[in-house]
């Protein structure tokens, strides 16, 4: 039996909390984790109590042409880091390592980076490493 390796398994588990998903467009699903155990998980979706575009069925900005990375204020979801940010304490997080997941069409995005808000949160967090798919993000 070849046991999975560290990074492979919470990378994994990015990817099945990805599932939870709300947006069209992309899924993705991040898991924060300190001295080898999961302090808290997230994915993409629209804030507790509001429509969700799966339910509704379209999504604002894919309906006009919102290219990957811009106008994020025209979105109604709440990115996967942040929601992973904000179910866990700061001092849970200090030093701790951010895996991340995210899909296109049911395809994996291999370099799925988090965004320039993300970006601050993360650093603002305490966190200190993001791994994809790739291998480690600078942040």
């Amino acid at each position: 039996m070849q046991r999975i390796s560290k990074r492979d398994y919470y990378l994994s588990i990015a990817a099945e909390v990805s599932k939870r998903s709300t947006c069209l467009r992309r899924q993705y699903g991040a898991v924060i984790v300190k001295n080898d155990e999961i302090v808290s998980t997230g994915y993409n979706g629209a804030p507790r109590g509001e429509d969700n575009c799966c339910d509704i069925g379209t999504c604002w900005r894919e309906r006009n042409n919102i290219p990957h990375g811009e106008q994020y204020e025209k979105c109604v979801a709440v990115h996967a880091e942040q929601n992973a940010i904000i179910s866990a304490s700061r001092r849970e997080m200090l030093g701790a390592t951010l895996y991340l997941a995210g899909f296109e069409n049911g395809k994996p995005i291999m370099n799925a980076e988090p965004c320039v808000i993300c970006r601050r949160l993360i650093k603002n967090a305490g966190i200190e490493t993001v791994i994809n798919m790739s291998g480690e993000i600078s942040i």
